[in-house]
């Protein structure tokens, strides 16, 4: 169990999907450009089993924004995009309708 203080540490953010190509050496992974509203991040998804990368332009997302960067096949990563993951594949935190990049999420 976490406190809702550990919680509130967690940075959430609505980001708008700009572009999404094949990672270039991975077989699992999306290499996407969201905007933040006040910037523009690249992130690293293991979703491309589940999504075409143009299916994923225009999309708003939930991104994780305050996540370490790390090198994903060497790729950077500058944050995550949330998703959902069962038996039947993975599902990606969409926000319903239209909102301005960066809107925070509580």
């Amino acid at each position: 169990m976490i406190t809702y203080e550990d919680f509130t540490k967690l940075e959430l953010r609505s980001g708008k999907i700009l572009e999404a190509a094949l990672h270039p050496d991975a077989d699992k992974l999306l290499v996407l450009k969201v905007d933040l509203g006040d910037k523009q991040v690249q992130l690293v998804a293991g979703i491309k089993l589940y999504y075409q990368p143009e299916t994923l332009v225009g999309r708003n997302a939930v991104i994780l924004v305050n996540l370490a960067p790390k090198q994903l096949r060497g790729v950077e990563s500058q944050g995550m995009l949330l998703a959902a993951h069962d038996e039947t594949g993975i599902k990606m935190l969409t926000i319903d309708g239209e909102i301005k990049p960066g809107s925070v999420i509580k």
